[in-house]
């Protein structure tokens, strides 16, 4: 303790340019679990969070219960992870090489500025562009190109058009982050491997790629503790909430803003992000774990 609060002292103007940041992980992060207890508890408005009768695992129940509900929507929240994951992924890096390897730099920063809008608008937003060009009366497709199809009726369609929308979303975002990794490659590897005869294909292959793969290997394994948590406002308010597009739409976050508009059940609520977070944690550490073991310096920790 005396060597911590001495270092914290010798490094006071590092701690002091930290604890704004600190504070607000802190009270924004940490102080909010404290309403975990609500999982474990029949919450009742009148007697308020720590007055409530505690009930055991009876929310846990009602989650794991309605099994066919519970199936389905674990189905869709693990389809749509791995789907965006490895599509996303593979854009990002496909999307930052290409830029980076744009002869025209002025136009390559304009499109990184261009790239990075979508991120900032609101699915608010969002569902009423894809309805213009999917409404079955009005939808640009629709009109123009003549397709029949009545889309929000139709939930065969939707993991191809939620897809469409997430990539449209978060694909431009994604690449910036690759190619700040991509700007500090030193250029004497290039240069180097051109004099030995290499041509672009070689150079991007042995040693673009390789210097990606650490903010890969950090990015998929930051996802993992995301594995059964989706994008709400994608689900809840692109699809609008069509009740008839829930086979193929329903994740488990869409599922739990329903109960908590149809019954308030705060309990409920607070079990189903109880049991988000430990699964996601539990997966983070196995694939740290096996990252770990593979390639220790791609670990987290």
């Amino acid at each position: 303790m005396k060597e911590f609060l001495k270092n914290t002292w010798k490094h006071r103007a590092h701690v002091v340019m930290a604890l704004p940041a600190f504070l607000i992980l802190f009270f924004i992060m940490y102080v909010p679990m404290a309403g975990l207890v609500m999982a474990f508890k029949s919450f009742d408005y009148s007697k308020g969070i720590w007055g409530s009768p505690w009930n055991g695992l009876e929310n846990f129940k009602f989650l794991l219960t309605s099994k066919a509900t519970f199936l389905s929507i674990t189905k869709n929240t693990l389809f749509y992870y791995f789907v965006f994951t490895a599509l996303g992924t593979f854009l990002n890096v496909v999307l930052a090489v290409a830029i980076d390897q744009c002869v025209f730099k002025k136009a390559s920063r304009a499109m990184q500025t261009i790239m990075i809008i979508p991120v900032f608008i609101s699915y608010a937003a969002v569902q009423f562009i894809v309805y213009a060009f999917i409404s079955s009366d009005t939808g640009i497709l629709t009109n123009t190109f003549g397709l029949t199809t009545r889309f929000y009726s139709t939930p065969a369609a939707w993991p191809w058009i939620l897809t469409i929308v997430k990539i449209w979303n978060s694909v431009g975002y994604g690449s910036v982050l690759y190619m700040s990794v991509l700007a500090g490659i030193d250029t004497e590897l290039y240069e180097a491997a051109e004099i030995d005869g290499a041509n672009r294909w070689q150079k991007i292959w042995h040693i673009t790629l390789p210097a990606l793969i650490p903010m890969i290997t950090v990015m998929l394994l930051l996802s993992v503790g995301s594995i059964m948590r989706s994008d709400t406002g994608l689900f809840y308010q692109v699809t609008r909430n069509s009740g008839i597009l829930y086979p193929t739409t329903q994740v488990i976050d869409s599922y739990v803003l329903n109960a908590i508009f149809k019954n308030s059940n705060f309990g409920f609520t607070a079990a189903t992000s109880f049991f988000q977070s430990v699964v996601g944690l539990v997966m983070m550490l196995l694939a740290n774990g096996l990252v770990r073991k593979i390639s220790p310096e791609n670990s987290l920790f």
